[in-house]
C-alpha cells in the first residue's frame, strides 16, 4: 500500500486542530487553561503501542467506535491522578454520596466531550462526517484493558499509523493521552496515492524499520563488547512529526549529545543523546576510570568514539540492503538542554522540507539505570527513494556488518571539524 506523503501532512494539521478543540472543551469544562503537546502520526507495532501504555500507570477515560468518514478506534485516557482532578473540578462543592461513581461519571463525561473535540477536528478537515459510538469507560494498568476490545487492535508485529496526542493544563496537573487507531480501509481510502513521486510504501517503510532495529541491536552489541554493559533495544516508533515539534520530542534537561550528519542512499542526521548519569557511566565502563567533575575534553571524546561506532551500526544495515555506502561525518559533540542538539539538524533539514520521518530507538542496560536515545532522520526525498529501490525478499537475509573494534587511540577530535550541517548541497 502507498500512503501520500502530503496526505500525512494534511492529518498531521487534522490531528492537531482536534487536539486544540479538545484542549479548549478542557479548559471550558474545568476553567483551567490547557496547554497541547506534540502532535505525533505514528508507524509503530502492535508491541510498541502495547509498551507505550505499559508504564504501570493507571489510567481513566473513554474509548468509542468510529465510522463513517474515518473507521477505528479513539481512546482518550487521563493518568489516575488526572483523572481525581477532573472529578474534583467538575463535581466542585458537591458531596457524592457515591465517590466512585462519581469518578466514574466525570471521567466518562469529560473524556467524552473532549474525544468529540477531536472527531470534529477531523471531520473539519476532511470535510466529511464521522459517526461516534456511546463512549465505554476504560481504567487499569494493564495495555489489554484498553487495546483489546478496540477494532482494529493493533497486531503485535503489524506496522499500524497511529495517531496520538498529549496535553496537560497549566495550573493544577490534568494530562492525558488520545490514541486514534483508524482500521486498514480507512488508511487506504485517505492516504493512498495512485502517483509515485510523492508517496511511499508502507510495507517497505515496515522492512526499513526492521533493518533500523537490526542496526540498533548491533549497536547495542558494540556497546556491551566496549563497555562490558549489557544493552538491550527498543524501538519504539516511527514518527512522522512537524520538524518545528522535533525539539520538544527532546528533555528540557541537559544531555551529552553526539549528531552525525550521514550521505549516501539514504542521506539525513543521526542524534545519539545520554542523559549525564548515563554518558558517566559508559565512559567509566570503557575505559575503567573515573570521570571528572566538569566532564571534560578526555570524557568528550570517549563519548564521542562510542557514538562512532554506534553509529555505524544503525547506518551499515540500510547501506548492505540497498547495496550502496552511507558515509557518516565527525561526531559533532555538545553538552547541553538536549532540544539545543535538534536545533542545526532542524535547520539542515528546514531547506527542503515540513515534515520528517524519525526513526525513535532507545537503548537499555539490562542490569544498571542507563538509558540511550537515537534518532535517524532521513532526508524525506532520499527515504522515498531508498524504499522505492529494494524488494521486501531481501529485508530477510540483510544484517549491518559494521565493525564493532573500539578505537585504541582516538587521539584528539578538533571542535573546528563540526561544520557539517550546511555543508550539503542544495537539491
Amino acid at each position: 500500500m502507498k500512503l501520500d506523503v502530503d496526505a500525512l501532512g494534511t492529518f498531521y494539521e487534522m490531528a492537531q486542530e482536534g487536539a486544540g478543540l479538545a484542549a479548549s472543551r478542557l479548559t471550558s469544562m474545568t476553567g483551567l487553561p490547557t496547554r497541547v503537546g506534540v502532535t505525533h502520526v505514528n508507524f509503530a507495532r502492535g508491541t510498541s503501542v502495547r509498551r507505550d501504555l505499559d508504564d504501570g500507570l493507571e489510567r481513566a477515560g473513554v474509548r468509542v467506535s468510529l465510522s463513517g468518514g474515518v473507521t477505528g478506534t479513539s481512546l482518550l485516557l487521563f493518568d489516575g491522578e488526572s483523572a481525581g482532578t477532573v472529578t474534583e473540578t467538575v463535581t466542585e462543592g458537591a458531596v457524592p454520596a457515591d465517590p466512585e461513581r462519581a469518578r466514574v461519571s466525570a471521567v466518562t463525561e469529560v473524556g467524552q466531550i473532549m474525544n468529540n473535540g477531536y472527531v470534529d477536528g477531523w471531520a473539519n478537515v476532511l470535510d466529511t462526517t464521522i459517526d461516534v459510538s456511546p463512549p465505554s469507560y476504560v481504567e487499569g494498568s494493564d495495555p489489554r484493558a484498553f487495546l483489546e476490545e478496540s477494532t482494529p487492535a493493533p497486531r503485535r508485529d503489524e506496522l499500524a499509523i497511529v495517531f496520538r496526542n498529549a496535553a496537560e493544563t497549566v495550573e493544577r496537573e490534568i494530562t492525558f493521552r488520545h490514541y486514534l487507531l483508524p482500521d486498514r480501509d480507512t488508511v487506504e481510502r485517505l492516504f493512498q496515492r495512485r502517483e509515485s513521486d510523492r508517496s511511499i510504501e508502507l510495507e517497505k517503510l515496515a522492512g526499513f524499520d526492521r533493518i533500523a532495529h537490526r542496526g540498533a541491536e548491533a549497536a547495542a552489541r558494540s556497546l556491551s563488547k566496549m563497555t562490558g554493559i549489557d544493552a538491550s533495544v527498543d524501538i519504539r516508533r516511527i514518527n512522522f512529526v512537524s520538524l518545528d515539534a522535533i525539539p520538544n520530542e527532546i528533555s528540557t534537561e541537559p544531555q551529552v549529545s553526539v549528531a552525525f550528519s550521514f550521505s549516501g542512499m539514504p542521506s539525513g542526521y543521526l542524534l545519539i543523546l545520554f542523559d549525564e548519569p548515563s554518558a558517566r557511566a559508559l565512559v567509566e565502563a570503557a575505559l575503567d576510570a573515573t570521570t571528572t567533575a566538569e566532564f571534560g575534553a578526555f570524557e568528550r571524546d570517549t563519548v564521542q568514539e562510542l557514538a562512532n561506532v554506534m553509529a555505524s551500526g544503525m547506518l551499515d544495515g540500510w547501506a548492505n540492503l540497498l547495496d550502496t555506502h552511507v558515509d557518516h561525518s565527525t561526531p559533532a559533540y555538545a553538552h547541553d538542554m538536549g532540544a539545543a542538539a535538534v536545533d542545526t539538524l532542524v535547520v539542515g533539514l528546514g531547506r527542503r522540507q515540513e515534515f520528517a520521518f524519525v526513526f525513535d530507538t532507545q537503548i537499555r542496560a539490562v542490569d544498571t539505570e542507563l538509558d540511550i536515545d537515537v534518532f535517524v532522520i532521513p532526508d524525506e526525498a532520499d527515504l522515498k527513494e531508498a524504499l522505492a529501490s529494494f524488494e521486501l525478499d531481501a529485508v530477510e537475509g540483510t544484517s549491518p556488518t559494521a565493525s564493532t573494534e573500539f578505537p585504541v587511540d582516538s587521539g584528539e577530535i578538533d571542535p573546528d571539524e563540526f561544520n557539517w550541517i550546511s555543508e550539503r548541497e542544495e537539491r
